[in-house]
């Protein structure tokens, strides 16, 4: 491992490339030894993809949705498209094969289901199918729960995992209402059209949606007319990094008890079955004051757009700086970014899951 790379960083062998699409891939890694990358349907790796000596890029991290589903695939699988300009995923579909190695942050990201649905409805377009997919054969394999997926492609050579797809509409018959829309044969899609190919929904609906944001944009529009609670529609949101996830923190103090500079408030941690007391500068913000203190807090992109970071608060209250991630769901039920959060209370107490 190169020694810039922070502790939290794992080196990941390919050990196999699928191509799905003419211009998209699968890469399939080892599944490290240990709890650290265990994940839930939706998460993310973030990859740390060789730059280029020509634009004095050493290193191009990015996040990529696992297709693959706990419980179900021994290994982990993302699957990268290309993207018109796009550096690293153009690398990736070019360059990875068997045997290589790339660094990865465990799996991070706020797109998995935690409302209790008795019924879902999914929305995907493009390369948004990957996190969609692994959320999709989750629920059929672990729930009764029936399943409406609308997946959205320019034309039939563009749909990936389309073989996948025909077998688990096949292999579960009416729990799985599967419906392509193909540009080439309807046009762009717009919300009452795909508002129409919706089921009634129940009290407890749950719709999640990722592609582009105008197609989001629509199918957000399509499922709260349809009657789906806006409480319960979930959005994937996508962000490049600007900064450099798997540059090394510095060390700070070592962790025990709290400090007390003049005007900090108290802070109560639970982070990984442990409880520590800090204190936490007003103008800090949360995972900086963690990471200066020597806990091991999660986090992938600092930027508040990807939820890496996100925690419970349990008493107190904080300001956010950027939301980019968490839902009206997410917010009402205590959940912060420790990247984007300042203290606004004199004593609070939060928890790491």
């Amino acid at each position: 491992m190169d020694p810039s790379t922070p502790a939290q960083s794992h080196p990941l062998e390919v050990i196999d490339v699928i191509e799905e699409t003419a211009d998209a891939v699968s890469l399939v890694f080892a599944r490290p030894a240990g709890e650290r990358f265990d994940y839930l349907p939706g998460q993310f790796l973030t990859l740390r993809v060789p730059g280029t000596p020509e634009d004095g890029t050493t290193w191009a991290p990015r996040c990529y949705s696992l297709s693959s589903t706990p419980g179900i695939d021994p290994h982990l699988q993302v699957t990268v498209k290309r993207t018109a300009g796009g550096y690293a995923s153009n690398w990736l579909c070019d360059n990875a094969k068997p045997g290589m190695i790339l660094e990865s942050l465990p799996p991070g990201g706020r797109f998995t289901v935690r409302d209790s649905p008795d019924a879902l409805v999914l929305f995907a377009a493009g390369s948004g199918i990957t996190p969609v997919i692994s959320i999709l054969r989750a629920a059929l394999a672990e729930s009764a729960v029936p399943v409406a997926l609308v997946y959205a492609n320019r034309d039939r050579g563009s749909v990936v995992f389309d073989a996948a797809l025909a077998e688990l509409a096949g292999a579960y018959g009416e729990r799985l209402r599967l419906t392509h829309w193909l540009e080439s044969e309807r046009g762009l899609p717009n919300a009452a059209a795909l508002g129409a190919l919706l089921p009634a929904p129940t009290v407890a609906t749950s719709a999640y949606l990722c592609g582009p944001a105008p197609f989001m944009d629509c199918a957000t529009e399509a499922a709260a007319a349809a009657g789906i609670d806006g409480a319960r529609i979930h959005r994937e949101a996508f962000s490049s990094l600007t900064g450099d996830p798997f540059a090394a923190t510095p060390s700070g103090a070592p962790a025990g008890g709290p400090t007390s500079p003049d005007g900090a408030a108290t802070a109560t941690v639970g982070l990984n079955g442990e409880t520590t007391v800090i204190a936490w500068p007003r103008d800090q913000v949360l995972l900086d004051a963690l990471l200066d203190r020597g806990l091991d807090a999660p986090y992938v992109c600092r930027e508040g757009n990807c939820g890496g970071c996100a925690f419970t608060l349990r008493r107190g209250e904080v300001h956010m700086l950027v939301n980019d991630t968490l839902d009206d769901y997410e917010l009402g039920n205590g959940v912060r970014l420790a990247c984007q959060s300042l203290p606004r209370a004199d004593d609070l107490e939060v928890e790491f899951d």
